[in-house]
């Protein structure tokens, strides 16, 4: 989960890997929790100057119902993942609706979509005026994963699709074609799954994507090596993209913002969103969430 300014690219894996990194809390400007060692000066200066915009807000709402199973994983080496699938307000949790699969953040789990951003509140201030409703399934992709599969057999990817949507199928949920939606890691995640697996998205919104063009710039722990790095390229894939709704917004005070400004310029054709006044906060995606949720009802 994390952030950056225009004129400058995100640190290094040396710098991180000497400086180590952590969760802190953002300061007067209250714009939520970010990792430590990302912010650079300026954009603590911003934050503090309120130049990084307001806080989004959680509806003070009742959420629909959640449902939340387990299962043992074999795509994710034997490891057991924990899912959550929210109903809006006054559904039944027998319909028959689409699903909208929230991937989460560096350092998350099935429960951050909920307990960080509070889609499930969002949603139930905003479904009356979508025009289709929508189950939000969040899943444990692992805390580092990048929601791809990595050198020891970890698959997050195999996971959604040969565990879990046909778990959720089970149950009576539309998962022939979904909705995505991810932050930061998970946002990354969203691009990668939609370019992967086209034929099963229906529409994709990420908020700050964590994007890099090159090796030397990459969180630790992000990608086993190089090599690892360049098969998940997203940059390489964009043209399976060009039949998927999509939705991008980063802040403009995000180190991912140059990387995602990049991104949405080899697109055949640019995506909605866009670059507002934010950085990699989880004030800024609760800013951005009713816009990127509404993109998806209207376009699921």
């Amino acid at each position: 989960m994390f952030p950056a300014t225009i004129a400058r690219m995100p640190p290094s894996r040396r710098s991180l890997l000497a400086g180590g990194a952590g969760f802190l809390a953002a300061g007067a400007a209250g714009v939520g929790f970010i990792e430590a060692g990302l912010l650079p000066g300026r954009v603590h200066l911003h934050a503090a100057l309120g130049l990084t915009g307001p806080d989004g807000v959680v509806p003070s709402v009742t959420p629909g119902a959640r449902v939340t199973k387990s299962f043992r994983s074999r795509a994710r080496r034997g490891q057991r993942v924990t899912w959550s699938a929210s109903y809006p307000p006054d559904v039944p949790t027998t319909a028959r609706l689409p699903v909208v699969l929230a991937l989460h953040g560096r350092g998350g789990d099935h429960r951050s979509a909920f307990t960080d951003l509070g889609i499930d509140r969002f949603v139930a201030a905003a479904v009356a005026e979508w025009p289709t409703p929508y189950v939000v399934v969040s899943v444990d992709g692992g805390s580092l994963s990048f929601w791809h599969r990595r050198r020891d057999g970890d698959d997050p990817q195999a996971m959604i699709v040969d565990e879990l949507l046909p778990r959720l199928a089970e149950r009576g949920l539309r998962t022939d074609r979904i909705g995505l939606l991810g932050w930061s890691m998970g946002g990354y995640g969203v691009l990668l799954f939609a370019e992967r697996h086209p034929d099963r998205v229906a529409a994709a919104a990420a908020m700050s994507p964590a994007l890099w063009r090159d090796y030397d710039d990459v969180w630790p722990g992000a990608f086993d090596d190089v090599t690892d790095f360049r098969a998940h390229d997203v940059y390489a894939r964009q043209a399976a993209l060009r039949d998927i709704p999509l939705r991008i917004d980063c802040g403009r005070d995000d180190p991912f913002a140059p990387a995602a400004r990049a991104f949405i310029a080899g697109l055949d054709r640019r995506p909605a969103g866009g670059f507002q006044r934010g950085a990699h906060t989880l004030g800024y995606w609760r800013r951005m969430l009713p816009a990127q949720l509404a993109f998806l009802a209207w376009n699921l």
